[in-house]
């Protein structure tokens, strides 16, 4: 609900980041709003919420680096399968900070 109060509030708050909110006027090819990207993470931000963790048996910190690996190869054209395997592979041949 809209009162006077959330109307003045969101003005204040505009006035105090003026500067910030119209930064991306100095540069004509900078987008308003970020829609590209929200209807990019959209489906995964939904696929994250819909997990059960207890299913899966999986730290929520290794399904946001899962999560953000399968969009970022969705993003460039990348097979994940392909990228993850790559990668794998390249996991023995890795040094540690002991040797």
């Amino acid at each position: 609900m809209v009162t006077p109060r959330s109307v003045g509030t969101t003005i204040g708050y505009m006035i105090k980041r003026w500067d910030k909110f119209i930064k991306y006027t100095d540069h004509g090819h900078v987008e308003i709003d970020n829609n590209i990207i929200e209807n990019m993470i959209g489906p995964l931000a939904l696929g994250h919420k819909t997990i059960s963790l207890p299913d899966i048996m999986m730290p929520p910190s290794i399904l946001d680096i899962n999560y953000t690996i399968f969009g970022t190869c969705k993003a460039l054209g990348v097979n994940p399968y392909d990228y993850i395997v790559k990668k794998h592979l390249k996991v023995p041949s890795l040094k540690t900070l002991d040797t």
